[in-house]
């Protein structure tokens, strides 16, 4: 098992309740698929450096964990998908 951090954007506009769903969805696909969750930070709103889909404002969360190798494209592929999310960005750490 590796380290990993993620950190993704969701829209800002969204409920309070839509963002701890998406944010527990997220942690339960790291557990379900054998990585530990170490560390999560929700940020929370910021102004981003340039306009995304037509939004000036994001919510930002960071996500630490370990896990396998092959699961980050899982991870990553789900948040592609999820028009929530508006960026995310995989980092593994340590090494």
């Amino acid at each position: 098992m590796r380290q990993y951090e993620t950190m993704y954007l969701l829209k800002p506009d969204l409920e309070p309740e839509k963002i701890a769903e998406l944010v527990g969805r997220y942690q339960t696909v790291v557990t379900e698929n054998g990585g530990e969750i170490t560390q999560l930070q929700e940020i929370g709103k910021r102004r981003l450096a340039y306009e995304i889909d037509h939004h000036r404002e994001g919510y930002y969360v960071l996500m630490q964990y370990n896990a396998n190798t092959d699961f980050t494209r899982e991870l990553e592929r789900m948040m592609r998908i999820d028009d929530n999310v508006l960026r995310y960005l995989t980092v593994r750490v340590g090494e």
